[in-house]
């Protein structure tokens, strides 16, 4: 059994219909028009899903043509943090510390947690990847 909703109560219908009609040729019948409401709710979730996607991607334009660098900036920002933090990470704080212990300081510096950030960071660049790959192949669009 399922522990989906759904599925669970088309399952029950299914031993439902072996149980009611004994006729193999009504039982074909009555589960495939029980597989056919299934499959519409699929098709009504799945649509619904689409519908809501779409509309953020409304937001999304709105929130990217906004003038104020705080509606439309968000994504530089967090891509520019992202990057901060791994400069940070990988070049600053390594160097720093050779050149403070070369000079005969043994302090701590601030280590970063960088797991966050490099998640997002990658992810980011992923799809940069994806958008270069597009157009080598010649199948982005321009607008």
């Amino acid at each position: 059994m399922s522990f989906d909703p759904v599925t669970a109560i088309f399952e029950v219908g299914k031993i439902a219909i072996e149980k009611i009609w004994p006729d193999p040729v009504k039982q074909a019948e009555a589960q495939l028009k029980l597989g056919q409401l299934a499959q519409a709710g699929d098709f009504a979730e799945l649509d619904a899903h689409v519908k809501a996607l779409v509309g953020q991607l409304e937001i999304n334009k709105i929130e990217a043509a906004h003038s104020s660098v705080f509606v439309s900036g968000w994504r530089p920002f967090v891509g520019w943090s992202c990057g901060f933090a791994l400069a940070y990470a990988s070049i600053l704080e390594p160097l720093m510390r050779f050149i403070a212990s070369m000079s005969g300081f043994d302090g701590v510096f601030p280590i970063l947690d960088t797991t966050i950030t490099m998640q997002v960071l990658t992810g980011m660049l992923g799809f940069g990847a994806l958008r270069t790959h597009e157009k080598t192949k010649g199948v982005h669009r321009d607008k």
